[in-house]
């Protein structure tokens, strides 16, 4: 069965499925994106992409291509039409079409985009629930990664330079050694006393929403969180490691270029957490 798509009011066989070259999306990567999981039909935490949706094309100065009801119903659509019951949802937006100029008309139409694809959440955390190696690098990407910007082209460096190493993922740094984020994740700590530590909000990342979910988990179930910066040093002196987003969930890291964490083993907390996580979704 083909795969269908949605492109601007029109439900599309997915080859079928296209803009126009002078997409501002296309030409300038002028647009924002969400991903959301869909685990047993049921979209995990639903609201709160919409209002990380709503955030990036507000900084952006992109109006709202859609009453929000209506675009929980092209998803629910995308879904049906193509029978998915876990999956990967992604809402594309870009600022409308118009000739190349670097300015924009603030009257343009944006440009809605919503695809989905199978993916089961509870089997990749799995496939990964043994621990990754990672690598580190500095962090290149553009100041305003609190942004969901379609602009990825240094996430995606980072994330070929690590597939080119035989490891999952990059964790970024600054020029001072402080830790940010990865390419498409979140990344967390577990200190010596037990306690989570992640980045605190700022426009150095992004919000992540399994991120936010964590912390509640782990507030819930009397686990100690710190929104606090860390240093590579401390990274790699941690407890446990592990990286968290809205598809993959929770994967634990054994390794940090060439440091072994917990003896190569996934820790006791992450573990825990990501149980609480797939009970959550009801995975």
């Amino acid at each position: 069965m083909p795969r269908f798509a949605y492109v601007n009011g029109r439900y599309l066989p997915h080859q079928e499925a296209t803009t126009h070259i002078e997409d501002r999306g296309y030409q300038f990567a002028d647009g924002v994106y969400e991903v959301m999981v869909l685990v047993k039909g049921n979209l995990i935490d639903l609201d709160q992409h919409l209002d990380r949706l709503d955030y990036s094309l507000g900084q952006l100065r992109i109006p709202a291509p859609l009453s929000r009801l209506a675009l929980i119903h092209i998803c629910r659509e995308v879904i049906r039409l193509n029978r998915l019951h876990d999956a990967m949802v992604y809402i594309q937006v870009s600022r409308g079409i118009a000739p190349r100029l670097h300015c924009f008309n603030p009257g343009l139409r944006p440009v809605v985009v919503v695809t989905a694809y199978h993916v089961n959440q509870r089997q990749l955390m799995l496939s990964k629930a043994s621990g990754v190696r990672v690598i580190t690098k500095p962090d290149s990407r553009w100041a305003r990664p609190d942004i969901k910007s379609i602009s990825l082209l240094p996430n995606i460096l980072g994330k070929q330079e690590a597939a080119e190493k035989g490891c999952y993922e990059a964790i970024l740094y600054q020029a001072d050694g402080t830790v940010t984020e990865c390419n498409a994740t979140n990344v967390w700590i577990v200190r010596a006393d037990g306690a989570l530590q992640t980045h605190p909000l700022a426009q150095c990342i992004l919000g992540g929403i399994t991120r936010h979910r964590i912390i509640n988990l782990a507030q819930a179930n009397h686990i100690a969180v710190e929104e606090k910066a860390f240093s590579l040093v401390e990274l790699k002196a941690a407890k446990e490691v592990f990286l968290s987003a809205s598809v993959s969930g929770i994967t634990p890291v054994i390794q940090i270029d060439e440091t072994v964490i917990n003896s190569g083993l996934p820790g006791e907390i992450s573990l825990k957490l990501m149980n609480l996580y797939m009970d959550y979704t009801g995975g």
